[in-house]
């Protein structure tokens, strides 16, 4: 399995180098070396994570951290197109990343399951984390959402790892409980639904769309898992219609969301808060959604290429805003195209299908469910930014795993990858005997 692994790291290190080649010489129009320091760092970073990986987890499935090492190319080589600066720091990010990688696989090797007697631990511990933006010293609003948290120059993103922690919670409790769950009793229910409205009240209270969705979408997931109900699902997508349409009703920041989901142009002048004048609405809140739609309509069905894409004006300024966080999948399809865009949606696909294999092949039940809340956490993170840049839904300020600019997102998803590798492995283990 190992040497597979590796076979599929070495494929990635080359498309790493033709990838950061394609862009310099795009931008420099000459041909050079340093092209590929960045290809040749990231690739002896994933073969150190491989010789981790063979040591701690050998049975552990050959696919997930060649998929991870792809996409974190895919997107560092667009962030350093974009902007090289960035590229720097979101290296750096990633050498964090796998480096806590390699100390979960260590720690946890013997038997991650453990963590389940922690479970209360982590439950409450997410809560803290989705607090810390609400307090007025750390935390800092970002685009009408209270999300980070800020220590001088260094800003944080604590959802990302409360989102792991609630998943760790959850499955270790309804692993506890999934009998009783199954049948209905109230009491049961208690410590789960406790933990469950402080999580929502505190996205409530950050103005945090996308989170809410993610968390509530990653429990209903984890309960049918646990249950098999499927009236629990239907229920739980019945109360979130009611309070999405509640949330909606009293919330301006949620009204302008909808609003530009669904008018994103407009033949009237309307009111520009941000210009305290009247304009029409794609020159003012929807400008950003706007744009990048142009952006991938521009891509057709080849894209620009590597490189070769428009991004800013004549003057230098960035035609779409924050572009390497939540809307490098537009810059992504103008350059890749139509057909680049849906291979890379391929690859998130086969990397959802491996974590729901590992699911089904987990022995204990809370195995089964922490693979399956991570997996379709991950998936449905995925299908809420891109789902929002097609206007397929209302957009949300969440990133695209693994590719978009910012170091929250990439620790916590190489946390993710580390929980799964070492599910995979006891799972492959046990048949194998």
């Amino acid at each position: 399995m190992r040497n597979r692994e590796l076979a599929f790291l070495i494929m990635v290190g080359v498309l790493t180098a033709v990838g950061f080649a394609s862009v310099y010489i795009a931008r420099q129009d000459v041909i050079s070396t340093s092209s590929l320091t960045y290809a040749g760092f990231f690739f002896a970073l994933y073969v150190a994570a491989h010789l981790v990986t063979r040591y701690t987890v050998p049975f552990a499935d050959p696919y997930l951290l060649p998929i991870a090492g792809l996409l974190t190319a895919i997107g560092l080589t667009e962030i350093y197109r974009l902007r090289p600066g960035d590229a720097f720091r979101q290296g750096v990010w990633i050498v964090v990343g796998v480096s806590l990688f390699s100390a979960t696989l260590f720690v946890l090797r013997r038997d991650y399951r453990r963590l389940e007697t922690y479970k209360y631990l982590f439950g409450f511990t997410a809560i803290g984390l989705l607090l810390l933006p609400i307090l007025p010293v750390l935390g800092k609003t970002v685009n009408g959402a209270r999300l980070w948290i800020q220590f001088g120059s260094l800003r944080f993103q604590p959802g990302e790892l409360a989102k792991i922690m609630l998943i760790v919670f959850l499955a270790g409790y309804m692993r506890e409980k999934r009998e009783v769950l199954a049948q209905g009793r109230l009491k049961d229910w208690g410590p789960l639904l406790v933990i469950w409205v402080l999580a929502m009240l505190v996205l409530l209270e950050t103005k945090d769309l996308g989170g809410g969705l993610l968390y509530f979408g990653i429990f209903l997931a984890m309960l049918y898992v646990a249950t098999a109900r499927i009236g629990y699902v239907a229920v739980g997508l019945g109360l979130f219609l009611i309070g999405a349409v509640g949330v909606w009703k009293v919330t301006p920041h949620v009204q302008d969301r909808v609003t530009i989901w669904l008018h994103p142009w407009t033949e009237h002048k309307v009111y520009c808060p941000t210009a305290d004048s009247f304009t029409l609405r794609q020159n003012c809140q929807s400008f950003q959604l706007v744009k990048s739609l142009y952006s991938i309509g521009n891509g057709q069905f080849g894209g620009t290429g590597l490189g070769k894409g428009t991004f800013t004006t004549t003057s230098g300024a960035q035609i779409i805003p924050d572009l390497n966080t939540d809307f490098i999948y537009s810059a992504l399809a103008q350059e890749l195209g139509l057909i680049g865009v849906a291979a890379l949606l391929l690859v998130y696909m086969i990397f959802v299908l491996r974590g729901i294999r590992t699911s089904l092949l987990a022995q204990d039940g809370f195995s089964k469910l922490a693979a399956a809340g991570l997996t379709f956490g991950f998936a449905l993170q995925t299908f809420i930014i891109v789902g929002g840049i097609l206007r397929l839904i209302p957009l949300t300020g969440i990133t695209l795993p693994f590719v978009s600019y910012g170091g929250s997102s990439v620790v916590a998803n190489f946390l993710l990858l580390a929980v799964l590798l070492l599910i995979s492995n006891r799972a492959n283990r046990e048949v194998l005997r």
